[in-house]
């Protein structure tokens, strides 16, 4: 009786931990991923690598392009052709001047199409030129399902991603720091070329509602469904979380961000001197240098897995002199289960001259 009440306990608590599980990862979405931002693991998946319309998240290709390939502080006038651009919009005017880098404020806070416009037509030479920068741009990143016909996201049959690439993207484009700057800010004041002040406020609601949330993106279209790429950092842990087709997107962020959190965590394994060290030099004027890293280090991983964590000096078996002080001489490797996950560079503190022989009378007179 005692062995089937055990039982029965067991198995209880089982499905309610299975069940809390579950329900923290269930989505709305029809494709949906979330991904460990440092080592690109992929915490949970739904139909991720299927193709579907991206609507305006397409916006964080058309920032990244923008900012990769002109200066921010370039003055754009605004054509015809970027004016009255349907959906989002600032209502740009014709002959409008905005630096870039304030047209990609409203690019990724309000969403707007014009702006989008503008940036492809003086950029790219034109729409079509831009998107060939975005394809390019996307096939140097590995996105192999991944097309772009415009710089907004207006619905087309040849403009489509993935959940996954469009994951791996973000995590890419977060790593920039002036579109972390922008895809994080939650308001921008501007001044066109008259002076006229706009203010351009940031659609992404988690920024005010999520904690830790420092972007990326909205979208949405009929075609499309509701689409969001978020991005989110608690304690040295980073995320990024996609969905396609959602209909309860904000729910589905916030879950699948918060079973991330739960899953990750961020581990400090080195500060800058931690490690010094002394290595034999051969034919030196002294036997030693001294070395040690000028980095500090922190790495993410599932929790707990740290107990597994092993470190392992790497280097030359000997030196050989001449050696400059800040020579690279070696590295320390740290170990997961048997992989390299992470290294930290040692450099020489001290330089070392080689020994000076006296020339034999044969090399004095033939050398």
């Amino acid at each position: 009786m005692l062995k089937k009440l055990f039982f029965f306990c067991a198995f209880f608590c089982f499905l309610l931990l299975f069940s809390s599980i579950c329900s923290a990862i269930s989505v709305s979405a029809r494709h949906a991923v979330l991904i460990e931002a440092q080592s690109g693991d992929i915490v949970y998946s739904k139909d991720a690598d299927t193709r579907a319309p991206m609507a305006s998240t397409t916006k964080i290709m058309t920032a990244l392009v923008a900012i990769e390939n002109a200066n921010l502080d370039k003055q754009i006038k605004i054509s015809k052709d970027a004016v009255g651009i349907e959906g989002s919009s600032v209502y740009l005017k014709e002959n409008e001047i905005f630096s870039l880098e304030d047209l990609l404020y409203a690019l990724l806070l309000e969403s707007a199409n014009d702006a989008a416009t503008a940036i492809a037509i003086e950029i790219g030479g034109s729409v079509e030129g831009f998107a060939s920068m975005m394809n390019e741009k996307a096939n140097s990143l590995g996105l192999k399902n991944t097309h772009f016909t415009n710089p907004h996201g207006l619905d087309d049959a040849e403009h489509y991603t993935t959940a996954s690439d469009l994951a791996r993207l973000a995590v890419y484009a977060m790593n920039n720091p002036k579109f972390y700057e922008i895809a994080s800010s939650k308001k921008r004041v501007v001044y066109n070329g008259d002076d006229e002040v706009r203010v351009f406020v940031n659609h992404n609601k988690l920024l005010r509602n999520y904690d830790g949330a420092v972007g990326v993106k909205t979208g949405f279209t009929k075609k499309s469904g509701r689409c969001l790429v978020s991005c989110a950092e608690r304690d040295g842990v980073r995320l990024v979380a996609v969905t396609l087709n959602a209909p309860n997107d904000w729910n589905d962020h916030s879950c699948m961000l918060d079973f991330g959190f739960e899953q990750y965590e961020n581990i400090h394994l080195a500060e800058n001197g931690d490690y010094v060290l002394s290595l034999s030099c051969v034919n030196g004027q002294r036997k030693n240098v001294l070395c040690t890293n000028f980095s500090s280090l922190d790495i993410t991983l599932k929790r707990g897995e740290y107990k597994n964590l092993t470190a392992k000096f790497e280097s030359e078996r000997f030196l050989f002199a001449p050696v400059r002080q800040g020579d690279r001489v070696g590295r320390i490797v740290y170990y997961l289960n048997g992989s390299e996950v992470a290294s930290v560079n040692l450099y020489a503190l001290e330089a070392v001259k080689p020994i000076k022989y006296k020339k034999s009378i044969f090399e004095r007179i033939f050398g």
